[in-house]
Order: C-alpha cells, then structure tokens, then sequence
C-alpha cells in the first residue's frame, strides 16, 4: 500500500485536516541511512511532517525545507519538500505527488529509552530551532524561525505554525519502532488547523477532542488509514474528505546533477583529482547514494569543460 496523505475539512470549512500515513517513506530512510531507532523516529516525524506541511503548497515548483540545529547528540536533521505530477493519478486522489527526502547529522545516535519505554527523540534532539523556508519561486523565500519547544518535533511544528504563520494548530507525529532488527511498523500524523471564523463553542469542543485523541500510531497499529481516523475523530462535525494525495521518499540526484556540480569546481582542482589516479566518489546526504567518476572520466570532464 503506498503512503498517502488525506486533506479535508470540518465545521462548514472551519477546520483544516491533513492526516497521513508514511510507513513505507520512514523505512526507505532508515534503510538509506541505517539509522538507529531513535534517529529513524526523530527524521521519520519530520519526513511526515513536511510531508503534510508539503501538500498545503500551491504550485509543483514549490519547494520547502524544513532544518533542526540542535545541541543533542543527534545534531541536526534536514528534510526537503517538493511535489510533481503523479504518474497514474486515481479517483479522488490529487494529480500531485508529494516527495520528501531528508537526512540526520548523526544517524546512528543511540541514547536510553524515556521511563515510559519510549523512544526520547526530545534527548536526541536537545535544545535548538527549527527553521522552515519556502521557495515559492518569489524573488526572496519566506523563512520562519522558531525555537524547539520540546524537540519532540509535533510539538515544535505547532509553536512554529502558531508564531511563524499565525495559525492555531495541533500537530500529531509518530513513528513507531519494532524493539530491534530496524523495522517501521507504523508511521504517520495529522494535522489540524483551526481558521479564524471559528466561534469559541467550535474551539472548545475541538479542544476537548484533541485532549482525548490516542497517539497515532495507536490508530494506524490497530489497522486505522487516514480516512478512518478522521472518521473517528470529526464524523459528529460535518466532516467532508476532499482528496488524497500519494507522498514517498524520494531524491532527485543523478550523475547529471553532480557532474555539472564537478564541472563548476575550478580547473586545477579537478586536474589534482585525475592526477591522484583514483576514483572520486560523491555522496548525496539526502539518499546516501554515492556516485563514482573514474580518472578517464574527469579527463574527458575536463576536456568538455575547458572547450566551452
């Protein structure tokens, strides 16, 4: 089953709903990356959360990246959003396609489980901020800085809606681990957002629905695609399900893209990588792929480059 995102709304529009499921898209980045358990939670809520965040965009030229620095061990994640036509566009399902790719500074952090067993991506991640800027093809991007609240990341992304874009939200993200043997046997998350007509009888019998809302790996474990949360959650407030829209883990590098970034560095730098003798090796942060250009093909590089 491909990962998909749900948008709808509630409340006659008053209320925003995006629900995902990123199962699959978590564990191509740990297989990628070979993460360690804690590092997959924390990169796989961000995926997720960009992900969403990624089909609130308006254009397929859109890009958006979303970067934590922080002071844990983990040091630092970065995730980039961007959407492109879907190949076999389905009923109900949008014509777009939401992909993001992404990557830890430490992969392999490991650090104690919390008291309740769980994973402690917030003592991964430790203090720090999060950054999140859209290129929207304007002639500067917009880019909101916040600190994070708790490095939990849901709870960091709602800060950051809240002061960055003026926009109440709940945020809920998780991944959910096999003990070892690196497995993703659920991830997923949903955000909802509350728009300004809303009348505080609305507001408050919302607040009590998210008080009351289980984690969401709880409802995706159990069986629960987005569709049915949202059921679950806001079938009593005239809720309408407008679309899905597929999202995956997905970079866009290829040997193209880094033999033009070859073919940008100075002459003499890369006549000292062909007189080494050996092959050069690039590796993309985003998938990890790693792309080798033997010393015969820097010549010939070298050769082009010069004759233009």
């Amino acid at each position: 089953m491909k990962d998909y995102i749900v948008r709808a709304t509630a409340a006659g529009d008053c209320i925003r709903l995006f629900a995902a499921t990123t199962t699959n898209l978590v564990q191509k980045a740990h297989d990628a990356h070979n993460t360690s358990n804690v590092a997959t939670a924390a990169l796989g809520r961000l995926l997720t959360g960009g992900a969403i965040m990624g089909s609130m965009l308006k254009n397929d030229t859109d890009v958006m990246t979303l970067q934590i620095d922080c002071a844990g061990p983990i040091k630092g994640i970065t995730v980039t959003v961007g959407m492109e036509t879907a190949d076999t566009p389905q009923e109900n399902t949008a014509s777009e396609k939401i992909n993001v790719k992404g990557y830890c500074k430490n992969p392999s952090v490991e650090i104690p489980l919390k008291e309740n067993g769980k994973l402690d991506v917030g003592g991964a991640l430790g203090a720090g901020m999060l950054t999140v800027i859209k290129d929207m093809g304007l002639k500067e991007p917009f880019s909101g800085q916040t600190e994070l609240v708790s490095g939990e990341i849901a709870e960091d992304l709602t800060y950051y809606f809240a002061t960055s874009e003026q926009t109440p939200s709940a945020v809920a993200l998780g991944v959910l681990m096999a003990p070892e043997g690196g497995k993703v046997l659920c991830a997923g998350g949903l955000i909802i957002q509350l728009l300004p007509f809303a009348t505080e009888e609305l507001i408050t019998k919302l607040e009590e629905i998210i008080k009351n809302m289980d984690p969401i790996t709880d409802y995706l474990k159990s069986g629960k695609n987005p569709e049915e949360i949202l059921t679950i959650l806001f079938s009593d407030m005239g809720l309408e399900i407008n679309d899905r829209i597929e999202t995956d883990f997905k970079c866009d590098c290829s040997k193209e893209k880094v033999t033009k970034a070859i073919m940008s560095i100075e002459n003499k730098d890369i006549e000292e990588m062909i007189n080494e003798g050996k092959d050069v090796e690039v590796n993309c942060h985003f998938c990890n792929t790693t792309y080798k250009f033997s010393p015969e093909e820097l010549s010939i590089l070298l050769k082009n480059k010069k004759s233009l």
